[in-house]
């Protein structure tokens, strides 16, 4: 049995439960101080490391008995933040053991609270521990370590859906869960569920295997230069289209990304057109937000147009490096594209949304200048 001093997120009792797989009130456990350290932000996440200070003190929470199953769960999720176990005497003279990060793996960044960590990424941290333990046991740490921006981004999309602004008039009927199980989950990941609901006569259907794509939300932006009368758009090679047998692979679309957890959806939007295509944009305009495909898809779109100047000498070649993107640059006069939309050839379905959206509130922008 061992004794873990925790001095970071893993106090935060909701998510100690989820990674342990058991309830904190069968754990002894109790606030102590840890001399000669000091517990700092990280540039690279929203999480703490610990560094040593000699003459400061830490608290923190430490839990005794800790079987060697529990410490397996605890270290298949700290891997992924590349920290070590190792040992510490407590001010109290209690040994315990901690999780101390590999030497250069984070840049401190400033004091870390906990009660502020609690506001802005306990929810979100613990819907992605969730997801992270469900692996335990069958996928490598290591493959957890890869994805885990990927997971963390599905816990956000998570808590966006409870405030979707659609509904109206829709059954607020019963629905149950019967089974539900992840057998891929990388970029994206794929839930088989099993599932009864109500039908619109009040009864329940009998046990219905349906499969969702599970995605992250992301912000579609339709950059848009009013006084010019013109738009970008953004080609890359996608995958759908190689997925489907497509001859056409390199497509048009509007400036698009997935909206990174604790970012506003404005925020993407400005962040992905400075990335896709060197953009800044003026002002925002909202274009509503949906389902991709709700039958088979958790995708969800927050739809903008930007008003933003175009000019012709844009450099066409853009995309992050660091996520191998290869994007081109197309600028084009409004009416150019609303003849492909009207010729059926925006086989996007946001930039055919965001062109005939435009098509209703350009005048109204052209008039804002």
């Amino acid at each position: 049995m061992v004794n873990l001093f925790f001095y970071g997120t893993l106090r935060h009792h909701q998510l100690l439960e989820i990674v342990l797989g058991r309830s904190v009130a069968t754990l002894n456990i109790s606030d102590v101080s840890l001399s000669n350290y000091i517990v700092m932000a990280v540039a690279e996440g929203p999480f703490p490391m610990i560094s040593a200070s000699p003459g400061s003190y830490v608290t923190g929470t430490i839990v005794r008995g800790l079987s060697e199953h529990e410490i397996a769960r605890l270290t298949y999720y700290e891997a992924g933040f590349d920290y070590d176990l190792l040992p510490v005497k407590l001010v109290n003279g209690e040994e315990a053991k901690i999780y101390f990060p590999t030497t250069g793996a984070w840049t401190p960044d400033g004091p870390w609270d906990l009660s502020d960590w609690m506001f802005k990424w306990g929810q979100i941290t613990c819907l992605a521990a969730s997801e992270v333990m469900d692996g335990f046991g069958t996928i490598p740490s290591s493959q957890v370590a890869q994805w885990f921006g990927r997971i963390r981004a599905r816990a956000a999309s998570t808590i966006n859906a409870q405030s979707s602004k659609h509904g109206t008039g829709t059954l607020n009927g019963r629905f149950e869960i019967l089974e539900r199980c992840r057998p891929y989950s990388k970029f994206f990941a794929v839930d088989d569920i099993k599932l009864c609901h109500e039908t619109f006569s009040g009864d329940m259907t009998p046990p219905l295997q349906r499969a969702v794509f599970v995605a992250s939300d992301a912000a579609v932006v339709l950059p848009y230069d009013p006084i010019e009368d013109r738009v970008l758009l953004v080609e890359q090679i996608r995958i759908g289209p190689i997925g489907r047998k497509d001859p056409v692979v390199w497509q048009m679309e509007p400036v698009a990304g997935v909206i990174d957890p604790g970012e506003t959806t404005e925020e993407a939007a400005h962040r992905e057109a400075f990335e896709e295509a060197g953009l800044h944009f003026n002002q925002l305009e909202s274009a509503g937000e949906c389902y991709a495909s709700p039958g088979s898809s958790t995708d969800f779109f927050y739809l903008f147009v930007g008003l933003c100047h175009l000019p012709e000498n844009l450099s066409n070649i853009g995309g992050c490096d660091y996520e191998n993107e290869d994007i081109r640059s197309h600028i084009m006069a409004y009416s150019d594209l609303l003849a492909m939309a009207e010729a059926s050839e925006t086989a996007s379905a946001p930039l055919t949304l965001l062109t005939y959206w435009l098509a209703h509130h350009r005048e109204r922008l052209r008039r804002l200048l």
